[in-house]
């Protein structure tokens, strides 16, 4: 039997590991100003991928010709979600590895699906979804420091 330890330093390894997959998985983003990537893991097992970028049928544009983001782009946590979603799994207790903090509106779609543990690289430019994660009761919430991938 594993002791704690042990434990506690294999999961920092996958956290790790997952982490760089979702920061893999960014890059596929048409979006300039910032790429973010997101994986849905359970049981060990990746059950949806996100990233950034507007929805299916759309140009692959995120910013306008002023370089501001278009109000339709979804977020990568959200495409996450909402393909897990339409997959027929189930992302109750599930671990979502996201490269940026996710925002308020995301945060509420992580509550509202059953998450339970979000982990992420980098501070978004609001704290209030991170906040909000935080108030939910069941959710595991840790920023994995980006010199620590």
């Amino acid at each position: 039997m594993e002791n704690n330890s042990n434990s506690e330093d294999r999961q920092r390894m996958f956290d790790k590991h997952y982490l760089e997959m979702a920061a893999i998985w960014a890059k596929n983003s048409y979006c300039k100003r910032r790429q973010v990537g997101a994986l849905l893991v359970k049981n060990r097992m990746i059950i949806s991928d996100g990233f950034n970028g507007t929805p299916s049928g759309f140009e692959n544009q995120c910013e306008d010709d002023n370089n501001i983001t278009k109000p339709y782009v979804l977020h990568a946590e959200a495409n996450a979600i909402t393909k897990v979603a339409k997959s027929g799994n189930s992302s109750e207790g599930a671990t979502l590895y996201i490269t940026t903090a996710p925002c308020i509106e995301c945060a509420k779609l992580i509550i509202q699906s059953g998450i339970s543990r979000v982990v992420y690289a980098e501070e978004y430019r609001k704290s209030d979804g991170i906040e909000l994660l935080k108030m939910a009761s069941g959710i595991d919430v840790e920023n994995f420091k980006g010199d620590e991938i």
